[in-house]
Protein backbone atom coordinates (compact mmCIF):
# COMPACT_ATOMS: atom_id res chain seq x y z
CA UNK A 1 0.00 0.00 0.00
CA UNK A 2 0.88 2.95 -0.88
CA UNK A 3 1.40 6.66 1.41
CA UNK A 4 -0.96 8.01 -0.80
CA UNK A 5 -3.46 5.38 -0.13
CA UNK A 6 -3.21 5.57 3.67
CA UNK A 7 -6.47 6.51 4.30
CA UNK A 8 -9.50 5.18 6.24
CA UNK A 9 -11.42 4.35 2.90
CA UNK A 10 -8.76 1.88 1.82
CA UNK A 11 -9.68 -0.53 4.82
CA UNK A 12 -13.34 -0.27 3.64
CA UNK A 13 -13.69 -3.24 1.51
CA UNK A 14 -16.81 -2.22 -0.05
CA UNK A 15 -15.82 0.99 -0.78
CA UNK A 16 -13.04 -0.32 -2.66
CA UNK A 17 -14.30 -3.41 -4.12
CA UNK A 18 -16.46 -0.37 -5.68
CA UNK A 19 -13.37 1.74 -6.47
CA UNK A 20 -11.68 -1.11 -7.55
CA UNK A 21 -14.16 -1.83 -10.26
CA UNK A 22 -14.29 -0.41 -13.73
CA UNK A 23 -16.16 2.20 -15.06
CA UNK A 24 -19.54 2.85 -16.83
CA UNK A 25 -18.73 3.04 -20.21
CA UNK A 26 -21.79 5.59 -20.49
CA UNK A 27 -21.45 8.45 -17.52
CA UNK A 28 -24.38 9.49 -17.84
CA UNK A 29 -26.13 5.99 -16.61
CA UNK A 30 -24.95 7.48 -13.29
CA UNK A 31 -22.84 10.51 -13.09
CA UNK A 32 -22.75 10.81 -9.32
CA UNK A 33 -20.73 7.28 -8.95
CA UNK A 34 -18.87 7.61 -11.57
CA UNK A 35 -17.54 11.37 -11.08
CA UNK A 36 -16.96 10.03 -7.73
CA UNK A 37 -14.66 7.44 -7.91
CA UNK A 38 -12.86 9.50 -10.69
CA UNK A 39 -12.30 12.37 -8.14
CA UNK A 40 -10.64 10.25 -5.60
CA UNK A 41 -8.50 8.35 -8.41
CA UNK A 42 -7.16 11.58 -9.63
CA UNK A 43 -6.30 12.93 -6.06
CA UNK A 44 -4.87 10.19 -5.05
CA UNK A 45 -2.27 9.75 -8.62
CA UNK A 46 -1.60 13.59 -7.64
CA UNK A 47 -1.02 12.70 -4.24
CA UNK A 48 1.13 9.80 -4.61
CA UNK A 49 3.80 11.75 -7.31
CA UNK A 50 4.02 14.46 -5.03
CA UNK A 51 4.93 12.46 -1.81
CA UNK A 52 7.66 10.22 -4.07
CA UNK A 53 8.75 13.54 -5.44
CA UNK A 54 8.00 12.73 -9.10
CA UNK A 55 6.35 14.78 -11.70
CA UNK A 56 6.29 11.82 -14.27
CA UNK A 57 3.81 8.58 -14.03
CA UNK A 58 2.91 5.64 -16.21
CA UNK A 59 -0.09 3.12 -16.07
CA UNK A 60 2.17 0.01 -14.99
CA UNK A 61 3.29 1.95 -12.00
CA UNK A 62 0.23 3.05 -10.87
CA UNK A 63 -0.77 -0.72 -10.96
CA UNK A 64 1.80 -1.20 -8.98
CA UNK A 65 1.04 0.75 -6.65
CA UNK A 66 -2.72 1.02 -5.78
CA UNK A 67 -2.56 -2.77 -5.61
CA UNK A 68 -4.43 -3.75 -2.85
CA UNK A 69 -4.90 -7.68 -1.84
CA UNK A 70 -3.90 -8.86 -4.91
CA UNK A 71 -5.96 -6.97 -7.17
CA UNK A 72 -4.97 -3.94 -9.12
CA UNK A 73 -8.00 -0.90 -9.84
CA UNK A 74 -9.47 -1.80 -13.32
CA UNK A 75 -10.61 1.67 -14.31
CA UNK A 76 -6.91 3.51 -13.94
CA UNK A 77 -6.62 3.76 -17.86
CA UNK A 78 -9.97 5.57 -17.98
CA UNK A 79 -8.70 7.52 -15.01
CA UNK A 80 -5.47 8.86 -17.36
CA UNK A 81 -7.32 9.42 -20.01
CA UNK A 82 -9.58 11.50 -18.15
CA UNK A 83 -6.49 13.85 -16.45
CA UNK A 84 -5.21 13.84 -20.12
CA UNK A 85 -8.52 15.51 -21.50
CA UNK A 86 -9.17 18.15 -18.32
CA UNK A 87 -5.15 19.06 -18.98
CA UNK A 88 -3.95 17.71 -15.92
CA UNK A 89 -1.40 15.82 -17.48
CA UNK A 90 -0.01 15.14 -20.65
CA UNK A 91 2.46 12.76 -22.57
CA UNK A 92 6.20 13.42 -22.18
CA UNK A 93 6.18 12.65 -26.14
CA UNK A 94 4.32 15.61 -26.57
CA UNK A 95 5.82 17.90 -23.15
CA UNK A 96 8.96 17.70 -24.77
CA UNK A 97 8.13 18.00 -28.39
CA UNK A 98 8.68 21.65 -28.73
CA UNK A 99 12.41 21.37 -27.87
CA UNK A 100 14.72 23.16 -29.61
CA UNK A 101 18.30 22.31 -30.96
CA UNK A 102 19.87 23.18 -27.68
CA UNK A 103 17.80 20.00 -25.81
CA UNK A 104 18.78 17.47 -29.31
CA UNK A 105 22.27 17.85 -28.91
CA UNK A 106 21.66 17.30 -25.41
CA UNK A 107 20.66 13.92 -26.32
CA UNK A 108 17.01 14.00 -25.03
CA UNK A 109 15.51 10.42 -26.97
CA UNK A 110 15.53 9.50 -22.96
CA UNK A 111 12.39 11.72 -22.65
CA UNK A 112 10.90 11.01 -26.04
CA UNK A 113 10.01 7.38 -24.88
CA UNK A 114 8.27 5.44 -27.60
CA UNK A 115 6.31 8.42 -29.76
CA UNK A 116 4.98 6.54 -32.47
CA UNK A 117 3.28 3.81 -30.95
CA UNK A 118 0.84 5.93 -28.93
CA UNK A 119 0.42 7.77 -32.60
CA UNK A 120 -0.55 4.75 -34.17
CA UNK A 121 -2.62 3.71 -31.33
CA UNK A 122 -4.62 6.95 -31.98
CA UNK A 123 -4.79 6.79 -35.49
CA UNK A 124 -5.98 3.27 -35.41
CA UNK A 125 -8.82 4.62 -32.69
CA UNK A 126 -7.37 2.53 -29.97
CA UNK A 127 -8.28 3.71 -26.30
CA UNK A 128 -6.25 1.26 -25.06
CA UNK A 129 -3.37 3.34 -22.60
CA UNK A 130 0.33 1.82 -23.09
CA UNK A 131 1.50 0.22 -20.31
CA UNK A 132 5.11 2.14 -20.18
CA UNK A 133 3.68 5.39 -21.67
CA UNK A 134 4.77 8.15 -19.25
CA UNK A 135 2.74 10.68 -18.41
CA UNK A 136 3.35 14.56 -17.07
CA UNK A 137 1.73 15.81 -13.95
CA UNK A 138 1.66 19.75 -15.15
CA UNK A 139 0.97 21.04 -11.29
CA UNK A 140 3.60 18.78 -10.08
CA UNK A 141 6.28 20.02 -13.20
CA UNK A 142 5.13 23.34 -12.31
CA UNK A 143 5.40 23.44 -8.86
CA UNK A 144 9.36 21.75 -9.38
CA UNK A 145 10.06 24.09 -12.03
CA UNK A 146 9.40 26.73 -9.65
CA UNK A 147 11.38 25.79 -6.82
CA UNK A 148 14.16 25.19 -9.31
CA UNK A 149 14.69 28.62 -10.21
CA UNK A 150 14.09 30.03 -6.53
CA UNK A 151 16.84 27.65 -5.54
CA UNK A 152 19.10 28.75 -8.33
CA UNK A 153 18.18 32.52 -7.29
CA UNK A 154 19.26 32.28 -4.02
CA UNK A 155 22.43 30.55 -4.41
CA UNK A 156 25.86 31.57 -4.88
CA UNK A 157 25.75 30.95 -8.83
CA UNK A 158 23.30 33.66 -8.75
CA UNK A 159 25.50 35.61 -10.10
CA UNK A 160 26.41 33.45 -13.00
CA UNK A 161 23.72 33.26 -15.92
CA UNK A 162 25.69 29.87 -17.32
CA UNK A 163 26.14 26.83 -15.60
CA UNK A 164 27.20 23.39 -16.25
CA UNK A 165 24.42 20.62 -15.86
CA UNK A 166 26.50 18.84 -13.38
CA UNK A 167 26.51 21.75 -11.33
CA UNK A 168 22.51 22.21 -11.67
CA UNK A 169 22.17 18.65 -10.77
CA UNK A 170 24.36 19.19 -8.01
CA UNK A 171 22.27 22.05 -6.86
CA UNK A 172 19.25 20.67 -7.20
CA UNK A 173 19.50 18.11 -5.39
CA UNK A 174 17.29 18.35 -2.44
CA UNK A 175 14.30 19.52 -5.15
CA UNK A 176 14.69 17.01 -7.82
CA UNK A 177 14.94 13.33 -7.20
CA UNK A 178 16.79 12.49 -10.44
CA UNK A 179 17.98 13.84 -13.97
CA UNK A 180 14.88 12.92 -15.67
CA UNK A 181 13.01 15.31 -13.30
CA UNK A 182 15.36 17.90 -13.34
CA UNK A 183 15.27 17.80 -17.24
CA UNK A 184 11.26 17.56 -16.42
CA UNK A 185 11.68 20.93 -14.66
CA UNK A 186 14.06 22.99 -17.16
CA UNK A 187 11.71 21.82 -19.69
CA UNK A 188 8.78 23.54 -18.30
CA UNK A 189 11.36 26.76 -17.31
CA UNK A 190 12.38 26.85 -21.22
CA UNK A 191 8.28 26.96 -21.69
CA UNK A 192 8.04 29.92 -19.53
CA UNK A 193 11.03 31.81 -21.27
CA UNK A 194 13.15 31.29 -17.74
CA UNK A 195 16.41 29.13 -19.04
CA UNK A 196 18.03 28.17 -22.72
CA UNK A 197 20.17 24.77 -22.75
CA UNK A 198 23.27 24.29 -25.12
CA UNK A 199 25.92 21.72 -25.48
CA UNK A 200 29.45 23.89 -25.39
CA UNK A 201 32.86 21.72 -26.19
CA UNK A 202 30.94 18.73 -25.56
CA UNK A 203 29.31 19.88 -22.07
CA UNK A 204 25.96 20.54 -21.25
CA UNK A 205 25.50 23.79 -19.84
CA UNK A 206 22.36 25.97 -18.72
CA UNK A 207 21.17 29.60 -19.30
CA UNK A 208 19.23 31.40 -16.40
CA UNK A 209 17.06 34.51 -17.11
CA UNK A 210 19.12 37.21 -15.10
CA UNK A 211 17.31 39.68 -12.23
CA UNK A 212 15.55 43.23 -14.35
CA UNK A 213 14.68 40.85 -17.03
CA UNK A 214 11.40 38.85 -18.31
CA UNK A 215 12.95 36.61 -20.65
CA UNK A 216 16.01 34.58 -21.14
CA UNK A 217 18.39 35.54 -24.18
CA UNK A 218 19.95 32.95 -26.29
CA UNK A 219 23.37 31.75 -25.22
CA UNK A 220 25.79 34.58 -27.28
CA UNK A 221 29.48 34.38 -27.68
CA UNK A 222 29.59 37.03 -24.88
CA UNK A 223 28.19 34.74 -23.18
CA UNK A 224 30.59 31.41 -23.86
CA UNK A 225 33.61 33.89 -23.17
CA UNK A 226 32.65 34.65 -19.84
CA UNK A 227 31.87 30.65 -19.38
CA UNK A 228 35.13 29.95 -20.39
CA UNK A 229 36.93 32.45 -17.80
CA UNK A 230 34.95 31.36 -15.13
CA UNK A 231 35.47 27.85 -15.97
CA UNK A 232 39.33 28.46 -15.56
CA UNK A 233 38.73 30.28 -12.85
CA UNK A 234 37.32 27.06 -11.04
CA UNK A 235 39.85 25.03 -12.43
CA UNK A 236 42.73 27.50 -11.50
CA UNK A 237 41.52 27.36 -8.09
CA UNK A 238 41.19 23.60 -7.67
CA UNK A 239 44.99 23.43 -9.17
CA UNK A 240 46.27 26.01 -6.38
CA UNK A 241 44.80 24.12 -3.73
CA UNK A 242 45.89 20.60 -4.86
CA UNK A 243 49.33 22.82 -5.11
CA UNK A 244 49.18 23.78 -2.17
CA UNK A 245 48.64 20.62 -0.53
CA UNK A 246 51.38 19.55 -2.34
CA UNK A 247 53.97 21.55 -0.85
CA UNK A 248 52.72 20.80 2.55
CA UNK A 249 53.30 17.50 2.06
CA UNK A 250 56.98 18.26 0.91
CA UNK A 251 57.64 20.16 3.94
CA UNK A 252 56.23 17.53 6.62
CA UNK A 253 58.37 15.09 4.90
CA UNK A 254 61.55 17.13 5.10
CA UNK A 255 60.83 17.41 8.65
CA UNK A 256 60.27 13.69 9.04
CA UNK A 257 63.59 13.09 7.11
CA UNK A 258 65.21 15.41 9.17
CA UNK A 259 64.33 13.76 12.37
CA UNK A 260 65.37 10.58 10.96
CA UNK A 261 69.26 12.49 10.33
CA UNK A 262 68.82 11.99 6.35
CA UNK A 263 69.82 15.60 5.42
CA UNK A 264 70.18 15.25 1.72
CA UNK A 265 67.12 13.34 1.18
CA UNK A 266 65.19 16.18 3.52
CA UNK A 267 66.96 18.92 1.39
CA UNK A 268 65.53 17.25 -1.88
CA UNK A 269 61.91 17.61 -0.33
CA UNK A 270 62.80 21.22 0.18
CA UNK A 271 63.60 22.07 -3.29
CA UNK A 272 60.79 19.94 -4.45
CA UNK A 273 58.85 22.42 -2.23
CA UNK A 274 60.46 25.20 -3.46
CA UNK A 275 59.49 24.14 -7.53
CA UNK A 276 56.00 23.31 -6.03
CA UNK A 277 55.48 27.12 -4.85
CA UNK A 278 56.89 28.71 -7.62
CA UNK A 279 54.39 26.88 -9.66
CA UNK A 280 51.72 27.87 -7.23
CA UNK A 281 53.20 31.63 -7.68
CA UNK A 282 52.60 31.24 -10.98
CA UNK A 283 49.13 29.40 -11.49
CA UNK A 284 48.23 32.44 -8.82
CA UNK A 285 48.86 35.10 -11.03
CA UNK A 286 46.65 33.52 -13.72
CA UNK A 287 44.19 32.91 -11.58
CA UNK A 288 44.22 36.78 -10.53
CA UNK A 289 44.17 37.94 -14.05
CA UNK A 290 41.50 35.77 -14.87
CA UNK A 291 39.72 37.54 -11.62
CA UNK A 292 40.49 41.18 -13.02
CA UNK A 293 38.94 40.58 -16.35
CA UNK A 294 35.79 39.45 -14.86
CA UNK A 295 35.53 41.89 -11.97
CA UNK A 296 36.01 44.20 -15.64
CA UNK A 297 33.09 42.37 -17.67
CA UNK A 298 31.44 42.51 -14.18
CA UNK A 299 31.92 46.40 -13.90
CA UNK A 300 30.88 46.70 -18.26
CA UNK A 301 27.63 44.96 -17.58
CA UNK A 302 27.32 46.96 -14.81
CA UNK A 303 27.70 50.20 -16.41
CA UNK A 304 25.44 49.07 -19.83
CA UNK A 305 23.06 49.26 -17.35
CA UNK A 306 23.08 52.39 -16.29
CA UNK A 307 23.69 53.42 -19.43
CA UNK A 308 20.13 51.94 -20.28
CA UNK A 309 19.04 53.45 -17.19
CA UNK A 310 20.03 56.91 -18.44
CA UNK A 311 18.61 56.19 -21.66
CA UNK A 312 15.28 55.63 -20.41
CA UNK A 313 15.93 58.37 -17.73
CA UNK A 314 16.13 60.91 -21.26
CA UNK A 315 13.76 59.82 -23.25
CA UNK A 316 11.04 60.02 -20.53
CA UNK A 317 12.50 63.54 -19.35
CA UNK A 318 11.73 64.37 -23.46
CA UNK A 319 8.28 63.24 -23.24
CA UNK A 320 7.79 65.38 -19.66
CA UNK A 321 9.39 68.37 -21.11
CA UNK A 322 8.01 67.90 -24.82
CA UNK A 323 5.88 71.11 -24.70
CA UNK A 324 8.18 73.14 -22.63
CA UNK A 325 10.09 76.15 -23.98
CA UNK A 326 12.08 78.88 -22.38
CA UNK A 327 9.77 81.55 -24.53
CA UNK A 328 6.80 79.97 -22.92
CA UNK A 329 8.85 80.05 -19.45
CA UNK A 330 9.55 83.13 -19.62
CA UNK A 331 6.37 84.17 -20.20
CA UNK A 332 4.48 82.95 -17.59
CA UNK A 333 6.96 84.20 -15.45
CA UNK A 334 5.91 87.49 -16.64
CA UNK A 335 2.13 86.91 -15.89
CA UNK A 336 3.08 86.27 -12.34
CA UNK A 337 5.25 89.31 -11.99
CA UNK A 338 2.29 91.08 -12.85
CA UNK A 339 -0.13 89.59 -11.06
CA UNK A 340 1.82 89.92 -7.88
CA UNK A 341 1.93 93.41 -8.79
CA UNK A 342 -1.71 93.87 -8.98
CA UNK A 343 -2.15 92.04 -5.88
CA UNK A 344 0.32 94.53 -3.84
CA UNK A 345 -1.88 96.99 -5.08
CA UNK A 346 -4.84 95.90 -3.85
CA UNK A 347 -3.42 95.03 -0.58
CA UNK A 348 -1.90 98.19 -0.63
CA UNK A 349 -5.30 99.76 -0.97
CA UNK A 350 -7.16 98.14 1.10
CA UNK A 351 -4.72 98.97 3.79
CA UNK A 352 -5.58 102.72 3.89
CA UNK A 353 -9.13 102.28 3.71
CA UNK A 354 -9.09 99.74 7.07
CA UNK A 355 -6.28 102.52 8.74
CA UNK A 356 -8.70 105.65 8.91
CA UNK A 357 -11.64 102.84 9.74
CA UNK A 358 -9.28 102.72 12.69
CA UNK A 359 -8.37 105.94 13.37
CA UNK A 360 -12.80 106.55 14.06
CA UNK A 361 -12.97 103.29 16.32
CA UNK A 362 -10.09 104.92 18.70
CA UNK A 363 -12.14 107.92 18.88
CA UNK A 364 -15.20 106.13 19.59
CA UNK A 365 -13.68 104.13 22.25
CA UNK A 366 -12.12 107.09 24.27
CA UNK A 367 -15.94 108.63 24.12
CA UNK A 368 -17.41 105.72 25.01
CA UNK A 369 -14.76 105.48 28.13
CA UNK A 370 -15.76 109.09 29.50
CA UNK A 371 -19.70 107.97 29.07
CA UNK A 372 -18.58 104.84 31.33
CA UNK A 373 -16.00 107.14 34.19
CA UNK A 374 -19.76 109.30 34.28
CA UNK A 375 -22.29 107.03 34.67
CA UNK A 376 -20.15 104.60 37.86
CA UNK A 377 -22.83 103.82 40.09
CA UNK A 378 -19.98 103.97 42.80
CA UNK A 379 -19.17 108.04 42.34
CA UNK A 380 -19.66 110.28 44.48
CA UNK A 381 -21.38 112.70 42.45
CA UNK A 382 -24.38 110.12 41.75
CA UNK A 383 -25.05 110.73 45.37
CA UNK A 384 -27.70 113.12 46.70
CA UNK A 385 -26.56 115.81 48.78
CA UNK A 386 -26.75 115.78 52.30
CA UNK A 387 -28.73 118.44 53.80
CA UNK A 388 -26.74 121.70 56.34
CA UNK A 389 -29.49 122.78 58.09
CA UNK A 390 -30.32 122.37 61.39
CA UNK A 391 -33.22 121.14 62.88
CA UNK A 392 -35.95 123.49 65.05
CA UNK A 393 -38.30 122.76 67.51
CA UNK A 394 -40.65 125.27 68.50
CA UNK A 395 -40.09 127.12 71.72
CA UNK A 396 -36.30 125.19 71.98
CA UNK A 397 -33.19 126.93 70.09
CA UNK A 398 -32.19 125.82 66.80
CA UNK A 399 -30.43 122.11 66.41
CA UNK A 400 -29.13 121.11 63.61
CA UNK A 401 -31.54 118.94 61.58
CA UNK A 402 -34.69 120.87 62.98
CA UNK A 403 -35.27 122.01 59.03
CA UNK A 404 -35.87 118.60 58.18
CA UNK A 405 -38.31 117.36 61.07
CA UNK A 406 -40.29 120.43 60.16
CA UNK A 407 -40.73 119.47 56.47
CA UNK A 408 -42.39 116.31 56.99
CA UNK A 409 -46.27 116.26 57.61
CA UNK A 410 -48.02 116.33 60.49
CA UNK A 411 -48.89 113.24 62.58
CA UNK A 412 -52.60 112.56 62.03
CA UNK A 413 -54.51 112.44 65.50
CA UNK A 414 -57.73 110.95 64.24
CA UNK A 415 -59.01 108.69 65.87
CA UNK A 416 -58.77 104.78 64.20
CA UNK A 417 -61.31 102.67 63.45
CA UNK A 418 -59.71 100.03 61.30
CA UNK A 419 -59.80 96.19 61.98
CA UNK A 420 -56.88 93.94 62.54
CA UNK A 421 -57.06 91.98 58.99
CA UNK A 422 -57.39 95.54 57.29
CA UNK A 423 -54.33 96.39 58.99
CA UNK A 424 -51.89 93.67 58.68
CA UNK A 425 -53.14 93.54 54.60
CA UNK A 426 -52.02 97.24 54.56
CA UNK A 427 -48.95 96.20 56.23
CA UNK A 428 -48.02 94.06 53.70
CA UNK A 429 -48.31 96.60 50.80
CA UNK A 430 -46.56 99.47 52.04
CA UNK A 431 -42.79 99.75 50.86
CA UNK A 432 -40.87 103.07 51.17
CA UNK A 433 -38.09 103.27 48.59
CA UNK A 434 -35.64 106.12 48.23
CA UNK A 435 -35.39 107.46 44.85
CA UNK A 436 -32.19 108.73 45.85
CA UNK A 437 -30.51 105.34 46.87
CA UNK A 438 -31.59 102.82 44.12
CA UNK A 439 -29.57 100.13 45.11
CA UNK A 440 -30.99 100.13 48.82
CA UNK A 441 -34.52 99.03 50.64
CA UNK A 442 -36.35 99.55 53.15
CA UNK A 443 -40.24 98.54 54.76
CA UNK A 444 -40.94 101.55 57.26
CA UNK A 445 -43.70 100.33 60.06
CA UNK A 446 -44.77 103.75 59.99
CA UNK A 447 -47.10 105.71 57.39
CA UNK A 448 -50.39 107.31 57.97
CA UNK A 449 -52.90 105.53 58.14
CA UNK A 450 -56.40 106.46 57.04
CA UNK A 451 -59.23 105.56 59.27
CA UNK A 452 -62.27 103.35 58.30
CA UNK A 453 -64.78 105.23 57.04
Amino acid sequence: MSRATDTTEWDDDERMNFMFSDFNENRDVNTTDWDSKMDFWTALVVKDCRDRGAVCVSLQELNKTFRRKERSPLGLATVLQSMARCGKIQRESEFAANVDCGWLSWGVGMLLVKPLKWTFSTLLGSNRVPLEEPFVVIELVKEKAAALLKVYSSSEFASRSILSFPELCTLSSDVCADESTLCMALLQLQRDKQVTVALHEGEKIVKFCQAGKDNVSPVSDVDMGIYQLQRSEKLLGERVEKLGLEADKCKEEARTLLREGKKSQALRCLRGRKRVEKRIDGLFAKLESIRGILDRIAQSQTDKMVMHAYQAGVSALKLSLKDVTVERAESLVDQIQELCDTQDEVNKTLSSGVTSADEDIDELEEELKSLLDESKPDSISSYPEVPTNGLQIPGEPSLPGMDLLSSLPAVPFRHLDITNDQLEEELNQLTLTDSDFPQKKMTSPAKRLEPAQ
